[in-house]
């Protein structure tokens, strides 16, 4: 959850600075399960180098936690999901399938590898990502969280006035996430997701249902979604080799057409 918050900050090409915890706990939640949970965010807080100055505390039914983070970016370089250009290449840093794997942990179907792997990932902070595309002049990112690779891919298409391609064959995945897709274990956002971006969406011959699938899966704290260059978007995944090797190609920016999406093979 503290990833996921600080990821917003990220994604904006800004450095996060402080951030102000949002608890809510119910009055049965033993305090050392509530210390843990405060414990994690600021691990998470001081790994980015971001002050906690306090936050506020709640009763609920049921316990969340977030933050509300606050950070810093010369007003003429901040990225903004409205700048992909025809010709840029698409590059995501963190691998899909955490919707599908936790969806399968609470039917005791995601092994213990899929789902170490999934909670590593999602707790991974996108700080790396973010500033080793800093002097790589970025058309366009956005972080790919509850509405998915699609649902967030539509956003940049329609903020940029252009059309996104995206390439199932280059999609990094977590593992076990395609086998669990394929048994349709799907939570019930992707449905959500699947039924908002249908509209702008053209499917090529050849698409399966369960990439399909995997393209709307909700994501807790996902990756970031590049617009660059080809030669940008070269030079960044030969950066995050060494830091976060899923980060893969994924697909291409096209002048505006008849659908904003297109998925192939």
């Amino acid at each position: 959850a503290a990833a996921k918050s600080l990821s917003d900050v990220y994604a904006m090409g800004a450095r996060p600075a402080v951030a102000m915890n949002l608890l809510c706990v119910p009055s049965c939640l033993k305090e050392d399960i509530a210390r843990e949970i405060l414990a994690g965010g600021h691990d998470k807080a001081f790994e980015a180098r971001c002050a906690i100055g306090g936050g506020h505390t709640i009763e609920d039914d049921e316990p969340k936690y977030g933050l509300c983070v606050t950070g810093f970016i010369h007003p003429a370089k901040v990225l903004t999901n409205g700048g992909a250009r025809p010709g840029d290449i698409l590059v995501l840093t963190k691998p899909l399938g955490s919707g599908v794997i936790t969806t399968a942990a609470k039917a005791d179907l995601a092994s213990a590898g899929a789902l170490a792997e999934a909670g590593g990932q999602m707790a991974a902070l996108n700080k790396a990502a973010s500033e080793l595309a800093e002097d790589l002049e970025a058309h366009a990112c956005t972080d790919v969280t509850g509405f998915g690779l699609l649902g967030h891919g539509l956003e940049i298409a329609q903020a940029s006035g252009v059309s996104l391609e995206i390439s199932v064959s280059g999609l990094p995945l977590l593992p076990q996430a395609r086998e669990l897709a394929e048994m349709g274990i799907l939570p019930g956002g992707l449905y959500r997701n699947m039924d908002y971006v249908a509209p702008y969406l053209r499917t090529a011959d050849g698409v399966s249902q369960s990439s399909l699938d995997l393209l709307c899966d909700p994501q807790t704290s996902g990756g970031l979604l590049f617009a660059l260059s080809p030669k940008a978007a070269d030079e960044l995944i030969s950066r995050l080799e060494s830091v976060t090797p899923w980060a893969r190609r994924v697909g291409q920016v096209l002048p505006a057409g008849e659908r904003a999406l297109l998925v192939r093979p």
